[in-house]
């Protein structure tokens, strides 16, 4: 650390949404030329203590003091002019605009009704994506682009500005380890710079490689601050959940019963193609590979997102043909998206519309809606997932990143699916809610559900899965049995090399 008086200094931090105390009374100091890490389970106060430092929320009680001077942040925008920056943990982009647009709004000057200098705004657009050695094309819309590029364009806007504090909240959930590596370059450097940084993650192996400093939340409450090196995992660990514990990464084996989905030579061109696999039930069938390998691709393909141009669907063992979700639901499939923002939830509407939202017949058998059935169905939901929440009239938005997943996961169970579609369902997610969704994974798959788990966390796909399938560039490369499977056996299928062949005959 550069500096020994605090850049930042918060004392008597409190916060509350409608009458919940979810934050109380956080004193914690940031010094220049630091990478600070907070710490806790979802829903314990660290991104709500973030977004007050960076103008989206106003602090019940308390103050701050920015380089000695009292300041007052009221807006993300006054923020900003203070030297502040906020990464989301979900990228938020104008969509229909171009990569160099979204870099640079806000920051280009002019006179109004001036014209925009296109050529210029390309030009810097490219030299923001070439501090991060990322070969993404600026003309092309938002849109288009993965979440772990729509991540890194959001970083390379925050590093355009003359930031001294960037926060970022789980920049890495989105990125491959080499994206995290170029990330934790350019950290690095900032910190040189005399920058700070707070980095909010629940990846302890991730914090330990950057970080400084850590502050533990829990329950709204700051637990401790302290040096990373002079904790250890479990230390960390008891303090973020107020226990210690044990292998949650542990699931017994499950009755596995007869083929519940089958996919055959699914083909979209310039996404995957020859895709074969065959799930059970009660059997959890992961699927590994890079960020682009065309994992999600499929996944949208067999619930009718993006429908394959080729290739047969069968539900227990009978052909069907899957136009569009709608079609993916009647016929007993669910789909938890990996990108919960977006084509998750409805941030604006209640906690219990977005739970019954997929149960419209339950709710309205007779077009009109039964608020009395909606609550109940809602409030029970809520119970058995252990949502944390102030109601269920609560806009879902105001929810934490993992009881929002809880919420998804709900609508869905509510459904009564036969074969569930997992895309990275715990991303964002910390360790306590990780090890409540593994059972609940683990239950779905012994109540005889098929389970088809996608996700970028090697230890995740080895403890739940009964196989793993693998991916690289649009192509199945890898069925490896449980007893076989290891981080090194799934990198070893998921890096591209060329004369790779596809495999033959991967359903089970």
């Amino acid at each position: 650390m550069t500096g020994s008086a605090p850049l930042v200094s918060a004392r008597g931090i409190s916060k509350s949404f409608g009458g919940v105390e979810v934050l109380r009374n956080v004193d914690l100091d940031l010094m220049p030329g630091e990478v600070h890490a907070l710490l806790g389970e979802n829903g314990a106060g660290k991104s709500t203590f973030a977004k007050i430092l960076a103008g989206v929320h106003r602090p019940t009680c308390g103050t701050i003091e920015l380089g000695g001077k009292p300041v007052e942040i009221q807006s993300p925008i006054a923020a900003q002019r203070l030297g502040i920056t906020l990464i989301h943990q979900e990228p938020i982009s104008f969509p229909d605009l171009s990569v160099a647009e979204n870099l640079v709004i806000g920051q280009v000057g002019g006179k109004p009704l001036g014209r925009v200098r296109w050529a210029e705004l390309a030009r810097e657009a490219r030299r923001l994506m070439g501090l991060l050695n990322v070969p993404i094309d600026v003309t092309v819309p938002m849109r288009g682009l993965s979440i772990a590029d729509q991540q890194m364009v959001e970083i390379a806007r925050a590093l355009a500005s003359d930031s001294r504090l960037i926060i970022m909240d789980e920049p890495t959930a989105a990125l491959t380890p080499k994206e995290v590596e170029t990330l934790f370059t350019i950290v690095r450097r900032l910190r040189e710079e005399g920058r700070t940084i707070i980095f909010i993650s629940h990846r302890l192996e991730e914090v330990r490689a950057i970080c400084d400093r850590v502050t533990i939340f829990r329950d709204g409450d700051k637990i401790e601050t302290a040096t990373t090196a002079s904790l250890t995992d479990a230390d960390i660990i008891r303090r973020m959940i107020g226990r210690p514990v044990a292998d949650y990464l542990h699931r017994g084996t499950s009755h596995v019963g007869d083929v519940a989905l089958s996919v055959r030579a699914l083909t979209l061109p310039s996404r995957f193609e020859n895709i074969s696999f065959d799930i059970r039930k009660g059997e959890i069938v992961g699927l590994g590979g890079l960020v682009g390998a065309g994992r999600t691709d499929v996944a949208r393909a067999i619930f009718g997102v993006a429908p394959a141009t080729s290739g047969v669907i069968e539900i227990d063992g009978k052909p069907v043909t899957i136009k569009e979700p709608t079609d993916a639901i009647g016929l007993g499939i669910a789909l938890v998206s990996e990108d919960r923002a977006i084509a998750g939830i409805f941030r604006s509407l209640s906690v219990e519309t977005n739970i019954t939202a997929a149960v419209p017949k339950r709710i309205a058998p007779k077009g009109i809606i039964r608020r009395t059935v909606e609550k109940a169905l809602a409030k029970e939901s809520v119970e058995k997932l252990s949502i944390r929440l102030a109601s269920v009239r609560q806009p879902i938005g105001e929810l934490s990143g993992g009881n929002q997943q809880k919420a998804i996961l709900a609508r869905w169970l509510l459904a009564e699916p036969d074969i569930l579609i997992l895309d990275e369902p715990t991303r964002g997610i910390d360790i306590g809610v990780k090890a409540e969704f593994y059972d609940m994974i683990g239950e779905l798959a012994a109540g005889g559900r098929a389970i088809l788990l996608i996700s970028s966390e090697l230890p995740e796909l080895l403890a739940l899965s009964d196989r793993i399938l693998v991916m690289s560039e649009g192509k199945l490369t890898a069925d490896i049995p449980r007893a076989e499977a290891s981080q090194e056996t799934i990198m070893h299928a998921a890096v591209p090399r060329s004369g790779r062949h596809t495999v033959s005959g991967a359903a089970a």
